[in-house]
């Protein structure tokens, strides 16, 4: 997760557990971290998938969402940033022990607002991608971060790729 060294699993899982504990619960992992992209990925389980075995497209929100908010947070120099729209289109299914990666990359990287793509692929056993959803994320990024936030900035300058 830094420059230094690749990432190795038990990695990929600490950085997720410290940065992320909603995308922890459902078995979400950041692979990068950097103000120019974040990646990570997510096996599909019983708990992220609605009752026909199908990934629900609120976790699909979700990710797109929270890996939006911190590569914003990253570019911004670790302001506070806040979500103002997101919109998301559903193109396919993912389904019931599927593998789906995501990256998140900035459009427009402001002062005052940042906007962010993101996608969601199937990963087929053939390395073939198949899109499963687009998002884009409008976010606030000038906003104060409190005093409470130096430990969380402390974690993810730790994980990014600065």
């Amino acid at each position: 997760m830094s420059a230094a060294t690749p990432p190795t699993a038990a990695t990929i899982s600490e950085a997720t557990a410290a940065l992320d504990r909603p995308l922890n619960a459902i078995g979400f992992e950041y692979e990068l971290i950097s103000p120019q992209r974040v990646t990570g990925r997510l096996k599909v389980t019983e708990i992220c998938c609605q009752p026909f075995g199908v990934l629900n497209g609120g976790v699909s929100a979700m990710m797109a969402e929270s890996v939006a908010s911190l590569g914003a947070y990253v570019a911004s120099g670790f302001r506070r940033v806040a979500g103002a729209q997101l919109s998301t289109n559903h193109i396919k299914a993912a389904l019931l022990g599927d593998l789906v990666q995501v990256e998140a990359l900035p459009i427009q990287v402001g002062k005052t607002i940042q906007v962010w793509e993101v996608q969601l692929w199937k990963m087929n056993p053939s390395a073939k991608k198949i899109l499963l959803s687009t998002s884009k994320i409008t976010l606030v990024s000038n906003l104060p971060a409190s005093d409470d936030m130096k430990g969380y900035e402390e974690i993810v300058r730790k994980y990014a790729k600065l």
